[in-house]
């Protein structure tokens, strides 16, 4: 597993990877569905602004066995405050269940404090029935700290949601 920046070649794999994934849609509802090239095209567009912003550092995730990218990792920096920032994830089915999501949070996150000087803290919401999710994060070495209960509005459900809260300090990097 790697993780390397987002390419415009990317468009079809991303296209493919996200459209109709059941939980791609039930858990981040702001991802269209259908999920199109031009969806794509879009996503790779905001990316690569948002590198150039400083506001967010988006990582694609290859598996060797696997052609094209099958997920992504970013730090959303903008969320930074007093040393914060906010990790974010997901995997195409292809994907699941290897490991190769846990691996690349783990690889973001020492990337982020490496990057960062003064990020004392990684933090990861996720939603509380996202079983998977939540695996991710507390193999990756994050600690639960609590439920963020009704904090948001999950449209394709039709109602709201508990958030999972985790975190990564500095000093637990393994």
């Amino acid at each position: 597993m790697t993780l390397r920046a987002w390419h415009v070649t990317d468009a079809d794999a991303l296209a493919t990877r996200i459209d109709g994934d059941d939980a791609i849609a039930t858990f981040l509802d702001q991802i269209p569905q259908p999920y199109t090239r031009d969806d794509a095209l879009a996503y790779l567009m905001h990316c690569a602004e948002a590198w150039r912003t400083g506001a967010l550092s988006s990582f694609a995730i290859v598996v060797d066995s696997i052609d094209g990218p099958v997920g992504s990792v970013g730090l959303h920096w903008e969320k930074i405050d007093d040393g914060v920032a906010e990790i974010g994830y997901w995997a195409a089915e292809a994907a699941r269940g290897r490991g190769a999501t846990t691996e690349a949070v783990r690889l973001a996150a020492r990337w982020g404090f490496e990057a960062e000087p003064a990020l004392a803290r990684l933090q990861l919401r996720a939603d509380a029935e996202n079983a998977a999710s939540n695996r991710v994060a507390e193999k990756a070495g994050f600690v639960r700290e609590g439920v963020l209960r009704s904090v948001r509005w999950n449209q394709r459900l039709l109602r709201r949601v508990d958030y999972v809260m985790w975190s990564l300090l500095r000093d637990e990097l393994d």
